[in-house]
């Protein structure tokens, strides 16, 4: 539309004395653009809108580029402080923005946040490429690194600053500018499909349905299940019918429970077809881009595959040696299968069934051979596992009765969604630990799956000290018109799981953030998250949080004797499901040679060369693998859910020996490895902890494989 001339020269004319105003009532009306004002720092979620995302990454870029150059301008020699620790503290504006951007972009992943991603996600990478090519910074980071003794620093400051020189290594800081430009479009390139992979794989699970008009077909289903899957055929348009959808709770209902061998095939191909189905949703013309410029990166940082690259910082250091550990786990599990099928295919063939027990059986048979075998049914302990006690008498008693730790809800605290719970974290002295935040209930715009993350970090370093906003997400089975959230086992293990996690960031004692919390080796990680698991079970803590969510009455001994004799039922199956899932993505990963793959076919070629038992599939086929190619922090890394795996069962068992609830050992747990962070090498920690290097005969014991 045009304007007159005249009225343009008159704006313009305006323009020069209205600028900085303007620039300061941005700045003003933007949250993220200062500090937060409110308790604990905590966002101002009502304050913040989709307007204030771009401005505020777009600011804190140039902030952010301001401060690097301060670095490199410094005429004093470069040290610690005024280089490593001052480009650990950069970015705040940017860091406040992407914390709540990426905790959204997952929890409520709305069109307009998906929009706002395909915008942010490359100007992200392309920051963290900038810095990490910056020949100059690079220059001054090396400067420390090689004069770290003479220059008198501790050993914590030591290894941050080794930790910087290793990834600006790892980043390119060495390569040629021509080679340093390559890995940046690579890069580039990269963040853009691992966000249509990761978008596919939304749109999939929100969208596809199983529709059932014959109630005869709901055989086996608990209600509290048939009544959520009618609630959502009214949702879908479909009012009389029932929907169930491939998401986690409804699809693990089905496969377990549903009488009607046809609806358990229907679920699981469904779910086994997400964004692999042909349509504009397929993600392997994704996986065929993505396993490609990943080769190439890793060949221009020197190394002969990604698996090479993605293993070599971390403590297993070698492909050779995640392989060796996965294996070790691997083949037991795959001869324990043997025998579940066999006792599958024989209950079957006792009760009517013609057939050749298939994929889609195995949840629904086992549940049987287990009901039969230790007159058990997970519905019969449900009743007992109220979402509300899980949380106050499970995790947050473990917590108290371990670490002092207190929890009181915050009610009037900001939250990004009404669903959102918080709490101020104080230890036995009153003293403010962290902020908790729980996000429990599924949603259209939320990611599968559960995870733990942070909305700031931990800091304290000469007299200043700043404590996490911590927070847990999953999508647990929703109350009901007529009960509350009642929880699976697999549900309440998912709980305890992720607080394990959080643990692991409220209590850092670090002192710089890159240190901090869950900034560790990708295979320590999930150590403090799944050792907690163990304690879900544990007689104190379980008969104060399991609770008849009716009578208040406390879960029988009889059925607690059931939850343990039973706990290592199937475990052949859990195994050879979880461990084929870790080799499978080695396998992308080693690849060597990556044009126009057919993904079904690459599988193939996997489950036979490692022996995949026929009645098992992969627990995550390559389509919606999100861990693996949704972005690189778990690729070639989903082995390290395995090896924390072998690092927390063995170190448990010294919680076994010297008492569960012993808060001697657990004071020792939480100064070596909750505390620590990343303050020293991983295994170093372990060993200080449990007086040895880790061995999978701890793991193997635990799940009756050895």
């Amino acid at each position: 539309m045009k304007k007159s001339i005249i009225l343009i020269l008159a704006i313009l004319c305006c323009v020069g004395s209205t600028v900085a105003a303007n620039k300061k009532t941005v700045r003003q009306k933007n949250p993220f653009m200062s500090e937060y004002k409110t308790k604990y720092k905590i966002p101002p979620f009502a304050t913040i809108g989709y307007q204030h995302y771009l401005p505020a990454v777009e600011a804190g870029i140039a902030q952010q580029n301001e401060e690097i150059q301060a670095i490199i301008d410094n005429p004093q020699a470069p040290d610690f402080e005024n280089t490593v620790l001052a480009l650990d503290n950069s970015g705040a504006t940017l860091n406040r923005v992407s914390y709540v951007f990426y905790a959204l972009s997952e929890s409520d992943n709305t069109p307009q946040m998906q929009e706002l991603a395909e915008k942010i996600s490359p100007m992200l990478t392309a920051q963290n490429d900038d810095i990490y090519m910056n020949d100059a910074l690079f220059s001054r980071i090396k400067a420390v690194y090689d004069k770290a003794d003479e220059l008198k620093l501790t050993d914590v400051q030591k290894r941050l600053t080794e930790k910087y020189y290793k990834r600006f290594v790892r980043n390119g800081a060495l390569l040629s500018p021509e080679m340093k430009d390559s890995l940046k479009a690579i890069n580039t390139r990269q963040a853009a499909i691992e966000l249509s992979f990761a978008n596919n794989v939304m749109h999939e699970m929100s969208a596809n349905a199983i529709f059932v008009s014959d109630p005869a077909q709901l055989s086996g289903l608990p209600q509290q299940t048939i009544d959520d899957a009618a609630a959502e055929a009214v949702k879908r348009g479909q009012p009389g019918k029932w929907a169930f959808t491939p998401r986690g709770a409804t699809r693990l209902d089905v496969l377990t429970n549903a009488d009607n061998r046809e609806l358990r095939r229907q679920m699981y191909e469904t779910y086994m077809n997400t964004a692999s189905r042909g349509d504009q949703y397929d993600n392997s013309a994704n996986i065929n881009a993505l396993i490609q410029l990943r080769k190439k990166k890793a060949q221009i940082l020197g190394f002969e595959t990604f698996a090479d690259y993605a293993i070599d910082p971390v403590m297993a250091k070698t492909v050779e040696n995640a392989e060796n550990l996965l294996y070790q786990i691997f083949n037991p599990a795959v001869e324990k299968v043997k025998e579940e099928v066999a006792d599958m295919q024989a209950y079957a063939d006792a009760h009517g069934g013609d057939f050749k027990i298939a994929p889609w059986d195995y949840y629904y048979y086992a549940q049987k051979v287990k009901n039969e075998r230790y007159n058990f049914s997970a519905d019969e302990v449900r009743p007992y596992f109220e979402l509300n006690s899980v949380v106050k008498n499970g995790i947050f008693y473990l917590a108290k009765r371990l670490y002092g730790l207190n929890f009181t809800e915050m009610p009037d605290a900001p939250k990004y969604n009404p669903e959102v719970t918080v709490y101020d974290v104080t230890d036995a002295q009153g003293k403010h630990v962290a902020v908790f935040m729980t996000d429990y209930m599924p949603r259209e715009t939320k990611a599968q799956g559960a995870w733990m993350s942070e909305m700031s970090s931990e800091y304290n370093y000469k007299g200043v000290s700043e404590r996490p906003i911590i927070y847990n997400v999953a999508s647990l089975t929703p109350a009901t018109p007529t009960t509350p959230s009642l929880l699976t086992l697999d549900e309440v293990e998912t709980v305890f799981h992720e607080f394990g996690h959080a643990l692991h960031g409220m209590l850092t004692r670090a002192p710089f953030r890159s240190l901090a919390g869950t900034n560790v080796d990708r295979d320590m990680v999930e150590l403090p998250s799944q050792i907690n698991e163990h304690w879900a079970y544990e007689p104190e803590i379980l008969k104060n949080y399991a609770r008849h969510y009716k009578t208040g009455e406390v879960i029988p001994q009889a059925l607690v004797d059931k939850i343990l004799e039973s706990g290592k039922f199937n475990k052949g199956f859990v195994m050879t499901e979880l461990v084929g899932a870790a080799l499978l993505d080695i396998e992308w990963h080693k690849l060597n040679w990556c044009e126009n793959i057919d993904i079904k076919g690459f599988e193939r070629y996997v489950a036979r060369r490692i022996g995949l038992p026929a009645e098992i599939q992969f627990r995550y086929r390559s389509p919606y693998f999100k861990h693996i190619f949704d972005n690189d922090q778990y690729s070639c890394g989903y082995y390290t859910y395995l090896w924390a795996q072998v690092l927390e069962a063995d170190a448990f068992e010294r919680f076994r020996e010297e008492g569960a609830l012993n808060t001697a050992v657990a004071d020792d747990y939480r100064k070596y490895i909750l505390e620590a962070g990343d303050t020293e090498d991983a295994m170093k920690l372990f060993v200080r902890f449990r007086g040895h290097e880790p061995n999978a005969d701890a793991l193997l014991r635990n799940l009756g494989l050895k």
